[in-house]
C-alpha cells in the first residue's frame, strides 16, 4: 500500500484552503511522517509551505512518493463534507485517488508532477518578529479593503502598525506591545504589500488562535499559524511591493 490516510474533514480543508488560495494544483511530498507541499503561485509573488504530520491523522500508511492534486477538483468534493467526517484517501491503482466519506465516493485522477517545480524556501532572518491574535489582523484588513489596493506594516520597539490610504481616505490600525502576543523588533522596520494577497492570506490563517509575521524593510512578509492542534504548520511568503520615490 503506497498511501492510505484517514482523518477530519476540518483537517483536510484547513489544507486545502491554505493551498487554494495561491495555486490550483500542487505536488504533494509524502513520507512515513507526514505531508508537506511547498508551491509558488503562477505570479511568482507569493509562496505556501505547508507541513502536516501524521499525528493528524486517524491512520495514515505511506511509502516515500509525490502526489500530484488538482486543489480545485479536491476542494469541490470536500464542500459536501461535514467538519466532524472522516476522510479517506487511498490510491488503489496508479494514477488515480480514491476519497470516501459517508456514503460517498469520488475518485480522481492525480496530476502530473513532471512539469511541478521544487522552490526552496528562502532564508531570511528579518529584524522584527510580531506574534498577534489572527483576528485582530483581520479586523484591520478588512477596514482596508475598499481603501486601497495595497498594506503598509509597520513594527518599532514598542508598537506594530497596519495602515492604507487611498485618494480620499485611509485606515490605520495600531496594536501597542501590551495588545500583543510578543513582539521583537531589532530596528524599526516598514513594507508595503499587495492588499489582494495578503488579505487571502490573513483570512485563511483567522481559523487559528494567533499568526507570527516577520518582517524587514521592504522584505518579504512572512507569515506563519499552526492547525489541527499543532500538527500543521503553514507559512506563506509574500514579496513586497517597492514604492517609487
Amino acid at each position: 500500500m503506497s498511501f492510505r490516510a484517514v482523518c477530519k474533514a476540518d483537517v483536510v480543508k484547513s489544507v486545502i484552503d491554505s493551498l487554494s488560495t495561491l495555486v490550483d494544483e500542487a505536488k504533494f511530498e509524502i513520507s512515513a511522517e507526514g505531508l508537506t507541499v511547498r508551491a509558488v503561485d503562477a505570479a511568482h509573488v507569493a509562496m505556501v509551505d505547508l507541513r502536516l504530520s501524521k499525528g493528524a491523522f486517524k491512520n495514515f500508511e505511506a511509502e516515500d512518493r509525490e502526489l500530484g492534486l488538482d486543489i480545485d477538483k479536491l476542494k469541490d468534493t470536500m464542500r459536501l463534507a461535514g467538519a466532524d467526517d472522516e476522510v479517506e484517501f487511498e490510491i488503489e491503482e496508479e494514477g488515480r485517488m480514491t476519497v470516501r466519506f459517508g456514503n460517498l465516493v469520488r475518485r480522481m485522477s492525480l496530476v502530473d508532477t513532471s512539469g511541478m517545480t521544487d522552490p526552496k524556501v528562502p532564508d531570511l532572518n528579518l529584524p522584527a518578529v510580531i506574534t498577534l491574535p489572527a483576528g485582530e489582523l483581520d479586523r484591520g484588513i478588512k477596514a482596508a479593503e475598499g481603501i486601497s489596493d495595497h498594506v503598509a506594516l509597520k513594527a518599532t520597539a514598542e508598537t506594530f502598525e497596519l495602515s492604507a490610504s487611498g485618494d480620499m481616505d485611509s485606515v490605520d490600525l495600531t496594536l501597542e506591545k501590551d495588545h500583543l502576543s510578543s513582539l521583537n523588533v531589532e530596528e524599526d522596520v516598514r513594507s508595503l504589500y499587495s492588499l489582494d494577497y495578503f488579505s487571502n492570506m490573513v483570512k485563511v490563517a483567522k481559523g487559528a488562535d494567533v499568526l507570527t509575521l516577520h518582517l524587514g524593510n521592504d522584505y518579504p512578509v512572512r507569515l506563519e499559524f499552526e492547525f489541527a492542534g499543532g500538527e500543521g504548520q503553514v507559512t506563506y511568503l509574500l514579496a513586497p511591493r517597492i514604492e517609487s520615490a
